[in-house]
């Protein structure tokens, strides 16, 4: 560790030199912009090390010349002190630790493609494991040191790496760049599908011998593309076996019947599926003692927004127990301490996520140990008894925690952008409840603008969610940073409407089919009680901006009421028959509850392009911005709504980013959507 400890002593000196700046920012602080805000760094990937002695995690910087984050992996002690940067390629992702703590293996696309990398900690440069064409993915670090895992996107029939190369090299030379497709799914979210899949490979630690595929020949991924991370793949403690979530039936684009399968680390034999229930297994995570898997399941089948049940797999009977049917929240990130009797999980509740603890037997009540805040990405040390975790809120990026047992002892490890948030004067969020539609209790969070003064009107934006089953967080955002919003001089109003998550099952379910019913009557009732409540709202200006989901609801009010001085729809959903080009098809049907031919009445009745004529009526002006790369929601619906307003001369601007999908995230794209953003509210609302 000697190169660790030389390096903290600089880092160290930053961090003393950091505090005399926050002492002298105390006196100035103004509120935050984008500049501010993409300054910050974006702490992840927390790992903690074997013996709880250590986190390694990246750190990611904006780099708006280059157009890209730069991410390099730290280390820090979990008894507190200054960090240490291990890497400074700005392509390092990912890190994983050998057990025995002497080394870490990360991802680097420092060379081209992302590959494997070891580091080890008493000094020296990482050195490069795999050279595969196609590249390397999701890494694993097998219990007994010998063993890393990986995932690599193939071609199926390919039987080595040369064939892989070739292949690859013959479509780059084809001057026909045409796509072609036989069945769906043919691309997702951002990207075609050109015939490969992700494999799980393997290959010795000490790079004696060259990767293995434990998949060969499959046509399915691993894990399912766009739906699955590092958690869907796990080593058994004997470091035998790998288990696996893969979606192995044929049409994909209407399956959401993620498995679980196992497979020995020999390859000898097939993966051996062990789950067949129609819903989502994913998540498997070995008991200490081997004795049992633990996963989380959705057992709705084409519903990706079921609730995750806490499932026990015992490996003997092969019999599954569900061990949280009575607890009305989504368990995710499942962890195991030393001595196999306890489950740990995270768990969406209202704007929160919570670490939950709870008996690895059914019936058991899970209990919070980290309550009250927004947790994620937790890892436990062997012995189970030190958890390293994210923690943020809508004022604070996310930076690293550390607690012994429960949330009384917590202490913030890192502290990455004290300096910059020192200068910045922010409003945390304030919650309410309302009678939402059918007198439902409905949750909403809102945010004064910087030097408030109550004797002031100021304009309200609401902010509108997506998903539709997702939810507004007590967490920082860099695509729709609310506190950005709220420094223009805008009270911002998020409502987490029917549909969202974190608030039971049944309040999720409650969007399905009625997509402009309740969930807008939510909306519409939460700005009727805000501008009751807080008389420093100024009701003749208000405007409503949403993404996704959140778009089609800005899409939905353009076309059913007047009220708003203005409107921003981001990659919205505007045409429901229209957006049938979708590629994930189970989540149009689940949703409509059915297709376009076999439920024709609920696309017409959902759709804001059948009221098209109000935006004419209404004339509420419109800012539709969209991604080209967007597959999610064609981008097409957005070019239809614009074509709409300006037709009937609705005061409307169109934003089209060639290079970006369902979301923006090139530093210079989101500058310039901020400011069009921002513009747009100055003209027509303040």
């Amino acid at each position: 560790m000697k190169a660790i400890l030389l390096r903290s002593v600089v880092v160290g000196a930053l961090v003393l030199s950091d505090g005399f700046a926050i002492a002298a920012q105390e006196a100035a602080k103004h509120p935050i912009t984008f500049d501010d805000m993409i300054k910050m760094h974006r702490v992840a990937e927390p790992r903690i090390s074997p013996d709880g002695k250590w986190v390694a995690y990246t750190v990611a910087t904006p780099d708006m010349d280059a157009n890209r984050n730069a991410s390099n992996i730290w280390i820090v002690p979990t008894s507190g002190g200054a960090p240490s940067q291990l890497t400074q390629s700005g392509h390092d992702s990912s890190p994983v630790w050998s057990p025995d703590g002497k080394a870490l293996a990360f991802l680097s696309s420092r060379s081209g493609d992302s590959q494997v990398y070891l580091l080890s900690l008493e000094g020296g440069e990482a050195q490069r494991l795999t050279k595969l064409s196609t590249g390397a993915d999701l890494v694993k670090w097998s219990p007994d040191g010998k063993t890393i895992a990986f995932t690599s996107s193939v071609y199926p029939d390919c039987k080595d790496d040369d064939c892989n190369s070739k292949r690859d090299v013959e479509k780059e030379k084809n001057k026909v760049k045409a796509h072609v497709a036989e069945h769906l799914l043919y691309r997702h979210w951002t990207h075609w599908n050109e015939g490969k899949r992700a494999h799980l490979f393997v290959v010795p630690a000490d790079g004696s011998a060259a990767p293995r595929d434990l998949t060969a020949g499959a046509d399915y991924d691993v894990p399912p593309d766009e739906r699955g991370g590092p958690g869907d793949i796990n080593f058994s403690p004997d470091s035998k076996e790998l288990c696996f979530t893969a979606v192995t039936d044929k049409m994909e684009a209407i399956s959401t019947n993620g498995d679980l399968y196992t497979v020995p680390v020999t390859g000898v034999i097939l993966p051996l599926r062990i789950t067949t229930q129609p819903g989502f297994d994913g998540e498997p995570a070995y008991s200490p003692d081997g004795k049992y898997i633990a996963y989380h399941a959705q057992l709705t089948a084409g519903y990706e927004a079921d609730r995750w049940r806490v499932m026990l797999y015992d490996r003997q009977t092969r019999k599954i127990e569900n061990l949280t049917e009575g607890f009305d929240r989504s368990a995710d990130e499942l962890a195991w301490p030393a001595d196999s009797k306890t489950i740990y999980f995270t768990a969406e509740n209202e704007t929160q996520k919570p670490v939950y603890a709870m008996a690895a037997r059914a019936g058991a009540e899970p209990k919070k140990i980290i309550a009250d805040t927004y947790n994620t990405a937790i890892s436990f040390s062997k012995d189970g008894k030190t958890l390293a975790f994210e923690r943020t809120n809508l004022t604070m990026p996310a930076e690293l925690f550390v607690a012994t047992g429960d949330d009384s002892n917590a202490h913030q490890l890192t502290h990455y952008n004290d300096s910059i948030l020192a200068a910045l004067e922010m409003n945390p969020a304030e919650t309410f409840w309302f009678d939402g539609a059918e007198g439902t209790k409905v949750q909403a969070m809102l945010i004064r603008p910087p030097k408030f003064d109550a004797t002031k009107k100021y304009p309200l934006l609401v902010l509108l969610h997506g998903g539709p089953q997702t939810k507004w967080s007590n967490a920082w955002g860099y695509r729709w940073n609310a506190e950005v919003f709220s420094a223009a001089g805008y009270v911002t109003l998020m409502i987490n409407r029917r549909g969202s998550t974190g608030y039971g099952q049944k309040f999720t379910d409650e969007i399905t089919n009625d997509w402009g019913g309740r969930a807008y009557v939510d909306v519409m009732n939460g700005v009727d009680f805000a501008l009751k409540k807080y008389p420093f709202i100024d009701g003749a200006r208000m405007a409503a901006a949403g993404g996704s989901y959140g778009g089609y609801v800005a899409d939905w009010i353009a076309t059913h009421t007047g009220r708003f001085k203005a409107i921003i729809s981001h990659a919205s959903v505007y045409d429901k028959v229209a957006m049938y080009a979708t590629e994930e098809l189970w989540f149009e049907e689940h949703d409509m509850q059915g297709t376009p031919w076999t439920n024709p009445e609920s696309y017409h009745k959902w759709a804001p392009v059948t009221y098209a004529g109000k935006l004419g009526e209404f004339k509420t002006p419109t800012l539709v911005i969209c991604g080209e790369r967007d597959y999610r929601v064609p981008y097409t619906q957005s070019l239809e709504l614009f074509s709409a307003l300006q037709r009937q001369g609705v005061p409307s601007k169109l934003v089209v980013f060639p290079d970006e999908g369902h979301w923006v995230l090139k530093p210079q794209n989101s500058q310039f959507w901020y400011k069009t953003f921002l513009d747009w509210l100055a003209l027509y609302v303040k």
